[in-house]
C-alpha cells in the first residue's frame, strides 16, 4: 500500500535546484521594483522545468510568469523575492553580522518564498501530467512586496485572469494554515519646507522643516491610544533635512505606512493623520486645514 503522495516525490525531486535557486535570491538581494537579478533566475529555472513563460507581466520587468498543463482550472501560486534595507545578513548564524553594512537583505525570507513556491508548482506540473488530470498550474513572479503593492496594479491589469484559485504562503517559525486575514494599507510621504538659516548666528530667520516632522510624529503617536483594535501606524524619517546641526534645517521627509482590518477604518485613520500634518488655520477657531 502506498502511504506517501506523488506530489511529494516530485518535490524531491525538483528540491535540490529550487534550494540552489532560493540560496542565489538570498546572495542577490535586491528592493523593490528592483529585483532583476533574482527575478532573472526565476524566469531562467521556469524556463528549466518546462514552463511556458510570460516576461515583463503587465508591463513591469521585474513580474513573471510561469505556466504549464493544459485545459481544466487554473491554479495560481504566488512567489516574492524583493528584500529589505538595513538587513544585510551573513547566512547560517544566529546574529547580526551584515555582509554589507547598511546593505539589502533578506530578513523576510523572501529568497524562500518565490523559490518555495516554484517548487510547488513545479510538484504540481509534475502531477498533472503524470496522471493526466485537465488543469493548469501558474507561477506568478511578483515583485515589490514590501511596499510597492505590486500585485494590486497585477490585478487591476488583469494579470489574473482565468485563475480559480491563488495559494501562496510566507516563511514563519511554524508551519500552519493562517485564517484569510489581511491588513488594508496605505503608504505616504509627508514633505515639509522650512527657510534654511545659520543656527548660531540667526536661528531666529530659520524655519526648521526637521521640527515640524518631529511634532507631526509627536501628535501622530498621541493617535495611538485612539485607534481601533488591530490598526498599525509606522513611520520613517526619509530626510532629516542634513547632518549639520548648526543649520536650520529647511527639508524634512517623513513616511507613514498606515494599516487597519476594514478599508474604512483604514481611510479613516489616513485623514486623521494628515489633520496631524496640516497647519493650523488660526489661533482660535480649532480648525485643522
Amino acid at each position: 500500500m502506498r502511504n506517501t503522495h506523488p506530489v511529494l516525490e516530485a518535490i524531491d525531486r525538483h528540491r535540490k535546484d529550487l534550494t540552489a535557486l532560493a540560496d542565489r535570491v538570498w546572495d542577490t538581494p535586491e528592493l523593490l521594483y528592483g529585483e532583476f537579478a533574482s527575478c532573472a533566475t526565476h524566469t531562467e529555472m521556469l524556463r528549466a522545468k518546462g514552463f511556458r513563460v510570460t516576461e515583463n507581466v503587465t508591463g513591469i520587468p521585474t513580474a513573471v510568469m510561469g505556466e504549464a498543463g493544459d485545459g481544466g482550472p487554473v491554479i495560481a501560486i504566488l512567489g516574492e523575492y524583493d528584500a529589505l534595507p538595513g538587513l544585510s545578513q551573513v547566512a547560517g548564524i544566529a546574529e547580526p553580522k551584515p555582509v554589507v553594512e547598511g546593505g539589502n537583505g533578506h530578513g523576510c525570507g523572501h529568497n524562500l518564498l518565490g523559490a518555495a513556491s516554484l517548487l510547488a508548482a513545479c510538484a504540481l506540473k509534475d502531477w498533472l501530467a503524470a496522471t493526466g488530470t485537465p488543469g493548469r498550474v501558474r507561477y506568478y513572479g511578483c515583485p515589490a512586496e514590501e511596499g510597492g503593492a505590486a500585485k494590486a496594479f497585477m490585478v487591476r491589469d488583469g494579470a489574473f485572469a482565468g485563475v480559480d484559485a491563488a495559494i501562496t504562503w510566507h516563511p514563519d517559525g511554524m508551519t500552519r494554515v493562517d485564517d484569510p486575514e489581511s491588513l488594508a494599507n496605505t503608504r505616504m510621504d509627508f514633505l515639509f519646507t522650512g527657510r534654511a538659516s545659520h543656527a548660531a548666528a540667526t536661528p531666529h530667520l530659520g524655519r526648521s522643516a526637521l521640527d515640524a516632522a518631529e511634532l507631526m510624529s509627536v501628535g501622530v503617536n498621541y493617535l495611538r491610544e485612539h485607534m481601533v483594535n488591530g490598526a498599525r501606524i509606522h513611520y520613517a524619517y526619509m530626510d532629516a533635512g542634513g547632518t549639520a546641526p548648526n543649520v536650520v534645517q529647511a527639508r524634512a521627509r517623513v513616511r507613514y505606512s498606515i494599516r487597519a482590518l476594514e478599508l474604512s477604518d483604514m481611510l479613516a485613520l489616513v485623514e486623521r493623520v494628515k489633520d496631524v500634518a496640516r497647519p493650523r488655520r488660526g489661533a482660535d477657531d480649532g480648525h485643522f486645514g
